[in-house]
Formats: structure tokens, C-alpha cells, sequence
């Protein structure tokens, strides 16, 4: 499989608590892949990580073909964190127009993403006076004007409406069907069964990497809330089973 990212063996220590521990997974190209986890689980770490922003205790990760991080990956992947990044003293519209200018697009491309994450309305505004959830969507345009092969997006849908939400993942799997590939984490379940591909973390550790299918059928249940719950029940028994150090 042609894999857009691909982790191996990735342990993060911060001070003396390890945050990841051996993680290997890949994610696919042209997909929507799923990191679900509950909140405190690994996942931003392992997402900047992958963005070359986190320093590492021992493993790899390899994005579009190069060490994570590279300088040769600063326009070929979008980033959006949970904090918002954007210019709370500019408006929507001169926020999306810098980054696109910073990734050599044009206004119509600024246009184009702040009508993709439903901000047209709002887009003369500052994003200072912005509810939460507009904030993050502001961010969010920011993160996709440069039009990236890779978009790596931290619980993106947080605060959002069910039908921007919606909107949102329609958003997302058109743009992996025109060839982008995605990362997306979320700590709500019910958003697993969007993705084309999961990755299941708890505690740093990997309980699964997969289709949703796939999960549902390790785990012997259709609902994939049920589907964690017994494939993280059944990675904590298994080290008592096989006499391995927890």
C-alpha cells in the first residue's frame, strides 16, 4: 500500500511519563483516516509527531516520502491544531488571503475556503469577535487554502453544529476523492464510521488500524463505541495472558 504517512516503533516521553509507547501505523493516501481516541490519549502528540513538532525518544515517521518535519514538506502539508492559528485582529477573509499567499495561491482560493468550511457570511468579520466554533472553522480554511496533498486535523468538528458537521466530512471525503489524503482525530466515536480507515489509541498505545468494517468484525459487534470497548478490554487482558510486563 502507498502510505502517505508511516509511523514505526514511535515512543514520546515527556519528563518522566511516556505519552506514546512503540507506536507503528500508516495512513493511506487518497483516504479519510480516523485517530480516535478519548481525550488524553496520545493523539495530538502523535499528530505533531507527524508534523515534525514533537520531539521524539526513539521510532520514525516518514511523511510523503521524507523524515517528518522537513523543510520539503512546509507546502505539501496543512496543519490545524486545537488552538486556533489564525490573526484574532484581521478579518476571515485577510486571514485566508495571507495563508494563501504564504502557499503562492491567489484570492480565489482564499474565496473558495472560507465558502468550503461555511464562513462566507462571516467573512468581512474580525476573527476576534467570532463564536468558538466560527473560530476554529476560520482556522480550519487556513489550513486548507494551500490546497495541500496531506491535511492533518485536530478534532476539527469540536464545537460544531451537527449539520456543519455534516457538512464538514462531506467536505473532507470530497477532497480525498480528488486525491488528498487525511488525517482527522476526533475523541467522539460516532464520527468513526465517516472515516475510510481508522486508527484507535488509548493511553499511547495503538488498539487498532483499520477499515471501521474490519474493527466491527475483530470486535464481534456492529457499534463501534461496543467495537473499542471490548478491542480495549481484550489489548488490557492480554499481557496477563501472555505473562508480558504491562
Amino acid at each position: 500500500m502507498d502510505d502517505a504517512i508511516a509511523v514505526r516503533d514511535l515512543v514520546v516521553d515527556r519528563g518522566r511519563r511516556r505519552v506514546l509507547h512503540g507506536i507503528s501505523c500508516a495512513v493511506p493516501r487518497g483516504a479519510v483516516t480516523g485517530l480516535l481516541g478519548p481525550s488524553g490519549s496520545g493523539k495530538t502528540t502523535l499528530m505533531r509527531a507527524m508534523v515534525g513538532v514533537q520531539l521524539v525518544h526513539g521510532g520514525s515517521v516518514t511523511v510523503l516520502g521524507q523524515p517528518a518535519g522537513s523543510a520539503a514538506l512546509r507546502h505539501r502539508v496543512g496543519y490545524l491544531t486545537q488552538a486556533p492559528s489564525v490573526y484574532a485582529d484581521l478579518t476571515v477573509r485577510e486571514n485566508a488571503r495571507y495563508f494563501a499567499a504564504l502557499y503562492g495561491r491567489g484570492h480565489a482560493e482564499a474565496e473558495q475556503a472560507i465558502r468550503d468550511v461555511g464562513l462566507a457570511s462571516a467573512a468581512g468579520q474580525l476573527v476576534g469577535n467570532l463564536s468558538g466554533g466560527q473560530h476554529s472553522r476560520a482556522s480550519l480554511a487556513c489550513a486548507l487554502v494551500g490546497q495541500p496533498e496531506l491535511v492533518i486535523l485536530d478534532e476539527p468538528t469540536v464545537g460544531q453544529d451537527p449539520v456543519l458537521r455534516a457538512d464538514l466530512w462531506a467536505r473532507f471525503h470530497a477532497m480525498a476523492a480528488a486525491g488528498t489524503t487525511l488525517l482527522v482525530s476526533s475523541h467522539v466515536m460516532d464520527e468513526a464510521a465517516r472515516c475510510d480507515r481508522l486508527l484507535l489509541i488509548r493511553e499511547g498505545q495503538l488498539i487498532a488500524d483499520d477499515s471501521p468494517d474490519a474493527v466491527r468484525a475483530a470486535a464481534g459487534v456492529d457499534d463501534l463505541d461496543e467495537a473499542f470497548l471490548r478491542l480495549i478490554r481484550a489489548s488490557e487482558a492480554a499481557p496477563a495472558g501472555t505473562g508480558e510486563a504491562a
